[in-house]
């Protein structure tokens, strides 16, 4: 068996929780087979551009043709994607990681890895989400694509085949969302039923303390860290999908996550929703060029 203390660094470029409606609305330049498959791009990108990493890395299967996209009980895609859940069960299981690190992919992603790591650490896990939006969605949402239900099935507000998977949920009193500015109505009031913490960019312009207090509230003393690249301000850069103005600024976003590495035993973190567009863009360009190609 391995060792106890391993760290695993998981590479998991789902696409597929990536809600067509988002997709043909902010990536219309590139046709719709190319842009809802970018979160995949942006997941290889991820890989090839960190440092190497010590410790074992794996792979989750990750399928790139259209099997199981349909919309089944108010999800899209739930075939593959309950498919692809279980193989990262699988893939983190093969390991039994102390500690996880996951390059995604859209937020989804985040599921499994810290499903699994509240399964080891209980009630002693807390989960800071940065993120410009809840991710509180739930199947009786208007909007379907699963990356933004991730939290919900964090916290065990999900479709049953979801949390059939799961080895452990984590109680919404010990999450907390950061950075969050964006939302739809139909799923904002989950954030307050569910007694869900939630940090709008400006409560920590001058100051992570709010969030440091709350963490120290929960009385948890490791933490997973779900880091949406959309949290960054895109009036600086934009990185993710969306164009979200007024978020965090990228200094701001490394001194929350510095101060909450002070504060606590970080276990888990995830890098989700980076989408290259140049990259993207060039592999459109490269496309037929001789000596490229795997066809005669």
């Amino acid at each position: 068996m391995p060792p106890t203390d391993t760290h695993l660094r998981l590479a998991w470029p789902q696409w597929q929780g990536g809600g067509t409606p988002s997709i043909q609305a902010l990536a219309p330049e590139f046709p719709l087979d190319v842009a809802r498959r970018g979160y995949a791009v942006g997941s290889a990108v991820l890989e090839a551009v960190l440092p190497p990493h010590d410790g074992p890395t794996a792979t989750v299967p990750v399928t790139l043709t259209d099997h199981g996209l349909d919309k089944r009980d108010g999800i899209e895609a739930k075939t593959v994607i309950v498919e692809q859940l279980a193989g990262a069960f699988e893939t983190i299981r093969q390991h039994d990681p102390a500690r996880i690190t996951t390059l995604g992919g859209e937020c989804a992603v985040s599921v499994a890895p810290f499903s699994e790591l509240a399964r080891r650490y209980g009630d002693d896990l807390a989960v800071v989400w940065i993120d410009s939006h809840p991710d509180i969605g739930t199947p009786k949402s208007e909007y379907p694509g699963f990356h933004a239900m991730a939290v919900a099935a964090l916290t065990g507000h999900a479709d049953p085949d979801v949390l059939a998977l799961l080895p452990a949920t984590v109680s919404p009193q010990r999450v907390a969302l950061v950075g969050l500015h964006s939302w739809t109505e139909d799923d904002f009031p989950n954030v307050a039923e569910w007694g869900i913490q939630s940090y709008a960019p400006d409560d920590l312009r001058q100051s992570s303390r709010p969030l440091l207090e709350w963490l120290a509230a929960t009385g948890c003393s490791r933490v997973a860290i779900h880091f949406d690249v959309d949290a960054v301000d895109a009036d600086e850069v934009v990185l993710g999908l969306g164009m979200e103005a007024h978020g965090l600024t990228s200094a701001e976003v490394r001194r929350i996550v510095a101060d909450v590495t002070d504060a606590a035993d970080v276990v888990g973190l995830t890098v989700a929703e980076f989408y290259p567009r140049q990259v993207m863009r060039l592999q459109q360009i490269l496309d037929g060029f001789p000596l490229l190609s795997t066809s005669p």
